[in-house]
């Protein structure tokens, strides 16, 4: 009877421990979480009120995108958002190319991301209009591994300033609508054709874009690097280890790249579990959604399920569909010390943030 009674103790203390190893829904609000892919425009609270509820941080990017007076405008703003809520909002700086063929522009962008620092920014994002859309003088592309970014890297690196990258886009962007693996892609490009490649075949391919960000790390290898939405290699778990193989100073954010993930769930769930458990220093959650001012509870309301939906994908096995993709999927379930790292550690070391 006593070794009976025993056996059913160590039993269930292995259940006990078990479950004490792996969060679940209830732990959402209880558990310190970051987003570290998100956009503010606005001065209104809706999303520093939602963040606060649901016990998230908020890491703003700001992106060249719409020319240099946005980039300030968006600097002054998350500069006073920071020092309003110094606990709660960190932020990015980017720089423009306006000037690129102007003998100053090295100077004056170093000077700029000086400024930005000093203002609170703790990391420079570049973003795809890098090798899709801005020329030089001579009408021809400016690439990423372009000899003039060099210094600016180079300084970047020096004084352990991360950069964040979102270059290229998604390997779907090359191909037709009907084929594309996720709706979330199909739907962005069908509204932005000027950024889908397949209808541009005289800009370079998905594989000389990757390749030209390769070349820009492999110029300067102890520049921290963060590559946003997957690194641009959402679209196979093994690319993306190849590449944190390759770069040991590089990281990457999941931000606006989940149906990518649920796609590869599908397809072969403890393949992509493995590559989070094995990769879980190098991952950072995050969204990529923007805050423009919207009607507050739509948008809050939005907001909250997508961290909600996200959170029970990466802590429980439950049986899940997405409006990303087709088919039906299992959450990863994946230990609490790896959920821990992908929602706030990772974000703090890799960015020295919070």
């Amino acid at each position: 009877m006593r070794i009976h009674y025993f056996l059913l103790l160590v039993m269930a203390f292995a259940i006990i421990s078990c479950q004490n190893n792996y969060y679940s829904m209830d732990d959402f609000s209880k558990v310190e979480k970051i987003d570290a892919h998100y956009h503010i425009y606005s001065s209104t609270e809706n999303s520093l009120e939602q963040a606060q509820k649901d016990n998230f941080k908020l890491l703003n990017i700001n992106t060249y995108s719409g020319g240099c007076e946005r980039v300030i405008e968006a600097h002054q703003l998350l500069k006073t958002l920071k020092k309003q809520q110094p606990e709660v909002i960190e932020f990015t700086t980017t720089f423009c190319l306006e000037g690129w063929d102007e003998p100053g522009w090295v100077e004056n962008t170093i000077q700029w991301i000086d400024q930005c620092v000093a203002d609170g920014a703790i990391a420079v994002k570049v973003w795809k209009n890098i090798g899709m859309e801005i020329r030089d003088k001579d009408s021809l592309l400016i690439m990423i591994d372009d000899a003039q970014f060099d210094p600016v890297f180079q300084y970047l690196a020096e004084n352990g300033i991360p950069v964040v990258g979102h270059l290229g886009e998604p390997k779907n962007c090359w191909l037709p609508l009907a084929e594309m693996t996720t709706k979330n892609d199909s739907g962005y490009f069908s509204r932005n054709p000027q950024y889908h490649m397949y209808l541009h075949p005289e800009f370079p391919s998905y594989e000389e874009q990757m390749a030209a960000r390769d070349r820009m790390l492999e110029k300067n290898p102890e520049l921290v690097f963060i590559g946003c939405h997957l690194a641009s290699l959402e679209w196979s778990v093994d690319e993306m280890a190849r590449f944190l193989d390759q770069f040991p100073n590089a990281s990457m954010d999941m931000a606006a790249r989940m149906g990518q993930l649920f796609y590869q769930t599908v397809e072969n769930r403890e393949k992509v579990r493995n590559f989070f458990i094995q990769y879980q220093d190098r991952l950072m959650y995050g969204t990529d959604i923007i805050d423009r001012g919207s009607e507050k509870e739509s948008f809050q309301n939005r907001l909250h399920e997508t961290w909600l939906n996200d959170w029970e994908y990466l802590v429980t096995d439950h049986k899940m569909t997405s409006a990303l993709i087709d088919g039906e999927f299992r959450g990863l379930k994946l230990p609490k010390e790896v959920v821990d790292k992908i929602y706030a550690a990772n974000v703090k070391r890799w960015y020295g943030a919070y």
